[in-house]
C-alpha cells in the first residue's frame, strides 16, 4: 500500500489575485474589489450597493499583502512577520495560515504551483 505524500500548508506559495490595490502615504493598503455577477447587479440596482468595495487592511495585512508574490512560501512570510512584529505576531503560524485561508476564501489570493 502506497502512502501519498501529504502537502504541508506552510510550503504553499500564495500569490495575489488580479485585484487592484493602492498604498496611501501612511503605508495603508486598500483593495479595490469589483462586485460582479447577477446577484451583485440586482443588489446594485435595488439596494444601491456599490460596484466596487474598498477593503482596508489592518497593520499586519499591510505588511503581509506585498509579500504575497508567489515566490515566498508561508514559512518565509512568517519569518518576515516575526522579525517585523516580534511577539505581537504570536501565535504566528496559526494566525498567518488563517489569514491566508480567509484571503483565499474571498479569492484575493491563490497558490502558485
Amino acid at each position: 500500500m502506497r502512502k501519498e505524500k501529504q502537502e504541508n500548508y506552510l510550503d504553499k506559495k500564495p500569490v495575489r489575485a488580479d485585484i487592484q490595490w493602492d498604498v496611501d502615504e501612511n503605508g495603508n493598503i486598500t483593495l479595490h474589489v469589483e462586485n460582479k455577477g447577477a446577484m451583485n447587479k440586482i443588489a446594485q440596482a435595488v439596494f444601491k450597493k456599490p460596484k466596487i468595495s474598498y477593503i482596508h487592511l489592518d497593520e499586519m495585512g499591510n505588511f503581509i499583502w506585498p509579500l504575497l508574490d508567489g515566490e515566498k512560501d508561508i514559512t518565509e512570510i512568517g519569518k518576515a512577520v516575526k522579525e517585523h512584529f516580534g511577539d505581537k505576531a504570536e501565535p504566528l503560524y496559526e494566525r498567518l495560515a488563517k489569514y491566508i485561508q480567509t484571503l483565499e476564501s474571498y479569492r484575493f489570493v491563490e497558490f502558485k504551483e
